[in-house]
């Protein structure tokens, strides 16, 4: 049956007699509209900032190190990687980069005072495959690779605590080598030790280590894949390239952050899952708020209703005014709800640090599951109301006081 417009012109006229009653009962489809639409924008700035900060360490990354050999003979000097192993990873297919590192404790000598620095070696790629921002100088090219410069660059907080202007330039002694700063560097994203680097490090060129550790063996090696999609493959090649171009016995933990990504899914699913239960019970108790006020309106307009279809007015067109009702308190309230959220969005996001990186994106889905819900829970919660109101019989509705 087709709803004839002076259906929605009743319904819209009830509405307007009862503004404060309509308005209370919109509240809670507000709410709960809000809620969809935070719940998903929640869920979307935590999968991103985690992403953000996995590809701020290195995006595509497979990394691993020699553990030892197998029985009583534990590290076997030509199992350990080389330049040689690095090389031959480059040429595996979907490798983009390729770098690697060896570490060592040492110390920094300032006025005469010496200072405990974690000194890092590493090869051309290093840079590129984790994200090093230069802050100020450049990273090592391949004529210091090549003739074994004597140059280094250091974090910002050894910069920060060697409470010069300008560094780059200087010359700094560390161990029995004096070497040339030729940039301050940070991590893009903070690694908090978890890393080689730590808040005091040199990086130096790595054919300089063997000086220091008397080889030119690789501690920690990185590969980077060209795309997401290839990185589990690219995991498997390098660990079947170890595999061939060593003894038997030798033994590489070769992994990525497939797991942590996978643990953030999880962990974004788990806390959207629950933010849906707080919005859903949100609109549910809307839902019982429309049908419970609707009830009450139905009893104190039992005489109008009465009216309507002494003069003509059929079950349905009565079903229908009471159900557009319904509709109309959930679809401005759902309006409204997702008006808010995005306000919140607007609001916010300017007041966030900039150097967090984070932007709070709004769903197209969310909005529209926002709407439709809340408007299918009005609909839903106002048809007993509805149904009770056309099942009215006119002479007994006349009577009413």
């Amino acid at each position: 049956m087709k709803i004839s417009r002076e259906t929605w012109q009743v319904a819209l006229d009830a509405l307007r007699a009862n503004k404060v009653k309509a308005a209370l009962t919109m509240l809670g489809v507000v709410i709960g509209s809000a809620c969809i639409v935070l719940v998903v924008t929640i869920a979307l700035i935590g999968k991103t900032y985690v992403l953000a900060q996995i590809e701020g360490v290195g995006s595509n990354l497979v990394y691993g190190y020699y553990m030892g050999s197998g029985g009583a003979q534990g590290k076997n000097l030509n199992d350990e990687i080389t330049i040689d192993d690095l090389n031959a990873m480059r040429s595996l297919p979907h490798v983009a980069e390729v770098a690697g590192t060896h570490d060592m404790s040492s110390s920094l000598v300032i006025n005469g005072v010496e200072k405990p620095v974690t000194l890092i070696g590493v090869t051309e790629g290093f840079q590129k495959i984790r994200n090093l921002q230069i802050l100020r100088g450049r990273f090592f090219d391949h004529v210091d690779m090549e003739n074994a410069s004597k140059a280094c660059l250091i974090t910002q907080e050894l910069a920060s605590k060697l409470q010069s202007t300008n560094l780059v330039g200087n010359q700094l002694r560390i161990g029995e080598l004096t070497f040339t700063v030729i940039a301050v560097f940070r991590e893009r994203v903070a690694t908090f030790g978890q890393s080689e680097i730590s808040s005091e490090s040199v990086l130096i060129p790595f054919p300089l280590m063997k000086y220091y550790v008397g080889s030119n063996r690789l501690r920690t090696f990185y590969v980077q894949a060209d795309s997401s999609e290839n990185v589990d493959a690219v995991t498997a090649e390098v660990r079947g390239l170890l595999r061939d171009r060593h003894s038997p016995g030798a033994v590489y933990n070769v992994q990525n952050l497939s797991s942590i990504l996978d643990a953030a899914r999880k962990i974004s699913l788990a806390l959207t899952a629950v933010l849906m239960m707080v919005g859903g019970i949100a609109l549910i108790i809307s839902g019982v708020g429309i049908m419970n006020i609707m009830l009450v309106t139905v009893t104190e307009r039992t005489r109008e209703i009465g009216l309507r279809k002494a003069i003509g007015a059929r079950r349905e067109e009565i079903l229908y005014q009471f159900l557009i009702e319904a509709f109309l308190i959930s679809g401005v309230g759902a309006i409204l709800g997702i008006v808010i959220a995005i306000s919140i969005k607007i609001v916010v996001e300017p007041l966030l640090p900039p150097d967090m990186g984070i932007r709070i994106p709004i769903s197209g889905m969310s909005v529209i599951a926002a709407f439709v819900v809340s408007c299918a829970t009005g609909v839903l919660f106002g048809y007993l109301p509805a149904s009770r109101a056309s099942k009215l019989q006119p002479t007994e509705s006349l009577r009413y006081e």
